[in-house]
């Protein structure tokens, strides 16, 4: 079943959103971006919730569908490196419910190069306030 007001269900819900790689379970795709030029998202066809919702034939595919899409990007932007990863739920920063793997070529002029997933993520300005910080 589709999701109700889903913009990866119903892609013209997002102006400029296209399907540029496809299998039978998955798609990439892609919108204008100002900054993050070349990236994309990689979802599942059937609405699942989260990326602890694929099965593992969606697993697969994601797999086959972001080989593709890193040789397309490969050819067309040659970026210096990747990211790649999923959000999911509220906190872990997924605004669309529908599970979608993020694929963003970085490239070595950015301001930000070099800098991971996880760089913001393990600034001391995220310290949860009930935790405190052990000597090692």
């Amino acid at each position: 079943m589709r999701g109700a007001h889903c913009p990866f269900c119903d892609l013209s819900m997002m102006e400029g959103q296209e399907v540029v790689l496809e299998n039978s379970l998955c798609r990439f795709l892609m919108m204008p971006q100002e900054v993050l030029k070349g990236s994309g998202v990689i979802v599942p066809v059937a609405h699942r919730e989260t990326v602890f919702d694929l099965t593992p034939g969606e697993w697969r595919a994601t797999q086959d569908l972001l080989a593709e899409a890193k040789a397309m990007l490969d050819r067309e932007y040659s970026p210096d490196g990747y990211n790649v990863g999923w959000n999911s739920g509220v906190a872990g920063g997924q605004h669309i419910r529908h599970a979608h793997l993020h694929v963003v070529p970085r490239f070595a002029d950015e301001p930000y190069a070099g800098k991971g997933i996880r760089h913001w993520l393990k600034s001391p300005d995220n310290r949860r306030p009930d935790t405190e910080i052990k000597p090692q």
